[in-house]
C-alpha cells in the first residue's frame, strides 16, 4: 500500500437535481465549496458545459467569482474552460478580473473539447472543430495575455502582468503532449474518460520541458469518490451517476435522478459493459474501503494531487461523502510549494 499524501481538490459542476433548480444548484455549490474550505481541500473547480438540463456550470467564470466571493482561502478555478468556445483575449480579461478580485486564488484550467454538441457549439457562435485544431495557438495567445504588457500590442485589462496559474485538461494523449511541451500543469480526466489515464501521464512526464511557470511536471487526476458511512449506502447513492451516465449515452441527458435500490431492468447489458468501463476508477464505498482505493489509486499513478467529484442526488449526503474523503490518511491539506522557476506562487 502507498503511504504518499497528496492534496485532495473538489470538482463541481453544480448539479441540478431531478425537482431542483439551477439557483439552487449554484447555492449548493458554494456550500459545498464552504465545506470543502473548512475540511482541508486544496482547490474547487467547476466546469464548463453547455445544454445539459444537469448542470448550472455553464457561465463558469461567474460562478468561479459567486464561489470565491463566499470562501476566504480555498482555490477556486476552472475545470475546465473550453477554449475552443472562446476569444483567448476574453477569457484572458475574465480571469484577470477575478485574479484581480481575488488574488491568488484562481486557477484556469483549459480544456479543448467544446464540451457541448454541434448544433450548441454553432449557437455559441465558434466553429468548435476547427477551433480546437488551432488549441497550441490559442493557448500561446492567452499566455501571452497575461505576461507583461507590450507597446502598440492588445492588451487584457485586467490581466497583463498577473501570475493566473493555466493548466491543460485532458482524456487523451494530446494535451499530455502540449503540457509537456509547454511545461503547464497537467490534469488527466480518468472519471469519465479512463483508457489513456496511464498512458497520458507516462507521455507528460517522459517529455516535460521545465518552463517559467513550472520546474518540474505535476500531474492531477480528476476520480469519483462516492462515500458514506456503509458500503450499502455508498453503492445507492452511487446509481445516480450511473443513471446520468447512461441518460448522456443515450442522447437523453436529464437532471440528476434520485438514486435507486436497484438498478435491474434499467440499463442493457451492453450498457452495463460500458458504464464499468467509463467508471472503472470511481471509488465507492465506507472509510476503510475508500481508504484502501485511494491508497492503490496513487500507488498506481503516482498523481500529484487528486481533484475528487461526486455525483450524489442528495446534498446532505455529498457532504458527508467530502467529510468522509477528507479524512483518509492519505489526504494532504497542506500543498507542497507550487515547483516554479522565478516565482513563490503556489498551485
Amino acid at each position: 500500500m502507498s503511504s504518499r499524501r497528496v492534496p485532495f481538490s473538489v470538482l463541481d459542476l453544480s448539479p441540478i437535481v431531478e425537482g431542483g433548480t439551477a439557483a439552487d444548484a449554484l447555492r449548493n455549490s458554494l456550500d459545498l465549496a464552504r465545506h470543502a474550505e473548512r475540511l482541508g481541500f486544496h482547490r474547487f473547480w467547476l466546469a464548463e458545459h453547455h445544454n445539459m438540463p444537469g448542470i448550472a456550470s455553464a457561465a463558469t467564470s461567474v460562478v468561479i467569482g459567486f464561489v470565491a466571493g463566499g470562501t476566504e482561502r480555498i482555490r477556486v478555478g476552472s475545470g475546465g474552460i473550453m477554449l475552443p468556445n472562446h476569444s483567448p483575449l476574453v477569457i484572458a480579461e475574465q480571469f484577470g478580473t477575478l485574479e484581480s478580485l481575488y488574488p491568488g486564488r484562481i486557477d484556469l484550467g483549459l480544456g479543448r473539447a467544446p464540451g457541448t454538441d454541434r448544433r450548441t457549439a454553432h449557437a455559441l457562435r465558434r466553429d468548435a472543430d476547427v477551433r480546437a485544431d488551432f488549441f497550441p495557438q490559442d493557448v500561446a495567445e492567452l499566455q501571452g495575455y497575461f505576461g507583461p504588457a507590450v507597446p502598440g500590442a492588445v492588451r487584457a485589462v485586467p490581466g497583463a502582468g498577473l501570475n493566473v496559474p493555466i493548466w491543460l485538461l485532458g482524456s487523451s494523449l494530446f494535451s499530455a503532449q502540449l503540457a509537456a511541451a509547454l511545461g503547464l500543469p497537467f490534469a488527466f480526466a480518468a472519471h469519465f474518460a479512463p483508457d489513456l489515464l496511464l498512458h497520458a501521464l507516462d507521455l507528460y512526464r517522459s517529455r516535460f520541458q521545465p518552463s517559467a511557470a513550472l520546474a518540474q511536471p505535476y500531474a492531477m487526476v480528476g476520480v469519483t469518490v462516492i462515500a458514506a458511512d456503509t458500503d450499502a449506502e455508498a453503492r445507492r447513492l452511487f446509481t445516480s451517476q450511473q443513471l446520468q451516465f447512461v441518460n448522456l449515452r443515450r442522447g437523453t441527458p436529464t437532471q440528476l435522478q434520485p438514486p435507486v435500490a436497484s438498478t435491474e431492468g434499467l440499463w442493457s447489458a451492453d450498457e452495463q459493459l460500458g458504464l464499468e468501463s467509463t467508471l472503472r476508477y470511481a471509488m465507492v464505498g465506507s472509510a476503510d474501503r475508500i481508504a484502501g482505493d485511494i491508497d492503490r489509486f496513487l500507488e498506481m499513478t503516482g498523481a500529484d494531487e487528486l481533484m475528487i467529484g461526486a455525483h450524489i442526488y442528495d446534498h446532505a449526503a455529498r457532504l458527508r461523502s467530502f467529510e468522509i474523503v477528507a479524512g483518509a490518511p492519505a489526504h494532504h491539506p497542506e500543498p507542497q510549494p507550487f515547483p516554479v522557476v522565478g516565482a513563490s506562487s503556489r498551485i
